[in-house]
């Protein structure tokens, strides 16, 4: 069991709902969280009142722990410097270089275990977050056990178990209300709150929408040339339509668009994508409601790793 951990980047400590959840901390365990952000710190509160704040990364240090040895690090550490969707400026970006700083408190520390995660990247960056992690990454997607696709690498020197079991989970079966012409979310991120457009969502893949009732579907093929995924044409009633273009050219997705009405995820919507409790994120505003969905885990996933520490102690 797992007596001291310490979180850095905390985020909403989905971690410490994981590893509730996978039942490996220690009755009177402690839990040490490195987190800036004013709202992410009050979610983390309010769901686990017993959380010691430590402050900025960059100041933790032995003193920070009051002696205690730390059995357990993890963390999820900025990942749009290293997106294949975003720049892609690594360990340029500022944010990029706060692995530095996990990996010189993981070498000052030196717990038992340790877990970190970030997106699917550039192997150049991967493999000099591996050589530094003296581990390879596994990748899984949260689509296993949610209705979010949600590719994510996991440097860790538990014992894989291998993937998770696919618990079909459909996103259809998360919503409030409306429709979705897809089985799966995209995956949400910290901006999701923005929203979304027809345009980003069928030809970028990006910023899940949900339909209202008469929701679209996809109702045959234009006769243009191109991937099929391009000459699919979409409507509310299933009926073929005067086609309309998202902006013009045959790249675009065609949609008849009269009258389409749609709507981004809900704050609770976002939370069942993470597998996380109804209302977890309750109690700061929609917007940092979605950030903190956006920048966290997928509960499950981590708790799926989690129960490797099990069946070594087996």
């Amino acid at each position: 069991m797992i007596n001291t951990v310490f979180s850095a980047c905390d985020g909403g400590s989905m971690l410490q709902e994981a590893m509730v959840r996978a039942g490996v901390l220690a009755p009177t365990y402690r839990y040490y969280a490195s987190e800036i952000d004013k709202w992410a710190i009050k979610v983390t509160q309010q769901n686990w009142s017993d959380t010691q704040q430590v402050g900025d990364i960059h100041n933790v240090d032995l003193h920070t722990f009051n002696g205690d040895p730390i059995d357990f690090m993890a963390g999820g550490f900025p990942c749009p410097s290293f997106s294949v969707a975003g720049k892609g400026k690594g360990f340029d970006d500022p944010r990029g270089q706060i692995f530095w700083e996990i990996v010189r408190i993981k070498n000052l520390l030196k717990p038992k275990w340790f877990l970190f995660e970030n997106v699917r990247m550039k192997k150049e960056f991967k493999d000099v977050i591996s050589k530094h992690l003296g581990v390879e990454p596994i990748e899984i997607n949260s689509s296993l056990v949610s209705a979010q696709n949600r590719r994510r690498l996991y440097w860790t020197n538990i014992p894989y178990v291998g993937p998770p079991e696919d618990k079909g989970i459909m996103l259809k079966d998360i919503l409030e209300d409306g429709y979705v012409d897809r089985p799966k979310s995209h995956c949400i991120d910290a901006n999701y709150f923005r929203g979304g457009n027809l345009k980003s969502y069928f030809l970028r893949g990006r910023r899940q929408l949900v339909f209202s009732k008469d929701y679209m579907c996809h109702v045959g093929d234009a006769d243009i040339k191109g991937i099929d995924s391009l000459k699919r044409v979409y409507h509310r009633e299933g009926k073929a339509p005067t086609l309309t273009t998202m902006g013009g050219g045959h790249r675009e997705p065609k949609v008849y668009t009269h009258d389409m009405r749609y709507r981004k995820l809900t704050p609770l919507e976002c939370e069942r994508l993470q597998t996380l409790p109804s209302g977890y994120t309750e109690g700061v505003s929609n917007m940092q409601r979605y950030k903190i969905c956006g920048n966290g885990f997928t509960v499950d996933v981590i708790a799926h790793i989690l129960k490797g520490l099990l069946h070594e102690n087996k």
